[in-house]
């Protein structure tokens, strides 16, 4: 897998499991900002970013300081997901998918199968402990 994509979908998988966070849930908002708002000012405290804003932008939001995430507390949210399912409606390609999705917590994959490295799929999915489904059905054409 490219690097930017690995990049990628780890800071996805990230920031969608890190807006569970009570510290995410529980943002004291002030009671006139807007959906969008919200969801841009959750985006910049889960990615990291937040430290480039200043008080007067963070206070037109939130009714005090809301500190960002420390790398600790961060690991520790972030190691609590597990028992995940991943599903593809093609064949994975390569083993480092399989390897990608094993450090965020994926224990189930089903896929249709019929690549021609299934065997290296199959190996990886027996060496992470994950269960391996093929479907038989692949619903992704072009």
């Amino acid at each position: 897998m490219a690097d930017w994509l690995g990049h990628y979908a780890h800071s996805c998988y990230c920031r969608g499991w890190l807006r569970q966070h009570e510290k995410i849930l529980n943002l004291p908002w002030k009671p006139n900002v807007r959906r969008a708002e919200k969801s841009n000012a959750i985006d910049i405290i889960v990615s990291g970013l937040g430290g480039g804003l200043n008080h007067e932008q963070w206070s037109q939001y939130f009714t005090e300081h809301v500190p960002p995430f420390k790398p600790a507390e961060r690991a520790e949210w972030l190691s609590k997901l597990t028992d995940v399912s991943v599903s593809s409606d093609a064949f994975f390609p390569f083993r480092d998918n399989i390897d990608c999705a094993k450090q965020f917590g994926t224990k189930y994959i089903a896929s249709p199968g019929g690549s021609t490295r299934d065997d290296e799929i199959v190996e990886a999915c027996d060496e992470h402990d994950m269960v391996l489904i093929h479907t038989g059905l692949r619903l992704f054409h072009h």
